[in-house]
């Protein structure tokens, strides 16, 4: 098959095309940077540009994978592929969805207002911005030429963000007396899809002519239940110490991520949800997943082979042991 990425450099289109390759598939990837995989062609095109794919008139594809946030760059490039692909592969997010409150809620649930705008540069209008993209693709293509795959949390080798890394890290790596801080959330629902998964997925479903909307997230398990795939693939006997969550509020640690933060760890239970969304018509589809520990083992295992220069997500060392030291107290 011909195939066309937009994009081709950072960790999940790298992942999707580098598997387009190896299996025999002609790879075209358009990027600004240049670490395509190799095999695969690469085209030079900033897509901020309004003719950023004119270098591609005249070719044709059975299928474009696109990764983009920014509605402009979808609309411009469904505008000048839409009589050139066969398919149209965009990788949404669950963050298109109105409410966050129901579990186990499915694609039909109600999105967000679209943006109307081009290009955002506010993190709340994310989920507006994916909307907007994903309606330019339908427009174009048609839903039978259109495979929207709206992603979970994703993990495993090469998460930039340390989000899915952190907690296995921390268990092989515990700062304070062979004990980890973690949020009293036992109902928390969590969901991690392997980025190796998903790119295999959306590989197969471009070879199997696959079309639709999908969730494509990870097994919801509990947050106890994450943590004990961590703590396995990190081969430890650490212990969790469990702190409140009003506590941890009031002790300026964040959730979800950054700095200073306990990943995936969410206080509002309005956004249970978020991490609990149905996979079914993903699975049914032919979406297959790993278990959460060998998705943690083996992101941790490329953190110890490439430790960050930058500390992006959960607590450092000396917050952690000032954390545990304060709460230790508390309980006296």
């Amino acid at each position: 098959m011909n195939i066309l990425v937009l994009g081709g450099t950072a960790w999940l289109s790298h992942r999707i095309a580098s598997m387009f390759v190896d299996g025999g598939h002609d790879v075209t990837c358009v990027a600004r940077g240049s670490s395509v995989p190799a095999g695969a062609r690469l085209v030079n095109a900033d897509r901020d540009v309004d003719d950023a794919l004119g270098a591609l008139a005249g070719e044709r594809w059975d299928a474009v994978i696109d990764v983009a946030r920014q509605p402009g760059h979808v609309r411009t490039a469904v505008r000048d592929l839409a009589s050139a692909a066969g398919m149209y592969v965009f990788v949404s997010t669950g963050n298109v969805y109105a409410s966050h409150q129901e579990v186990g809620a499915d694609e039909d649930a109600l999105l967000v207002e679209p943006l109307a705008a081009d290009h955002f540069t506010d993190p709340e209008q994310y989920g507006a911005a994916k909307v907007a993209c994903e309606e330019a693709a339908l427009a174009a293509f048609g839903i039978d030429r259109v495979l929207i795959a709206r992603a979970g949390l994703i993990g495993g080798p090469g998460d930039h963000t340390q989000r899915t890394s952190y907690w296995p890290w921390r268990f092989a790596h515990p700062a304070a007396e062979h004990t980890v801080l973690v949020p009293d959330a036992p109902e928390l629902p969590t969901a991690v899809i392997d980025v190796r998964d998903l790119a295999a997925w959306l590989v197969r479903c471009v070879e199997g002519g696959v079309t639709g909307i999908y969730n494509a997230m990870g097994p919801v398990l509990t947050f106890p239940a994450h943590l004990a795939a961590a703590s396995a693939a990190a081969r430890s006997s650490a212990i969790a110490v469990l702190a409140p969550e009003p506590w941890l509020q009031e002790h300026d640690v964040s959730e979800w991520a950054g700095p200073r933060s306990l990943p995936l760890w969410l206080v509002d239970r309005s956004w249970y949800g978020f991490n609990g969304r149905s996979n079914a018509r993903a699975v049914a589809a032919g979406l297959t997943l790993r278990p959460l520990v060998e998705t943690l083992e083996d992101g941790l295992a490329e953190r110890a082979a490439h430790p960050p220069d930058v500390h992006l997500a959960g607590l450092t060392d000396a917050d952690e042991r000032a954390l545990i030291g304060e709460l230790e107290l508390r309980a006296e």
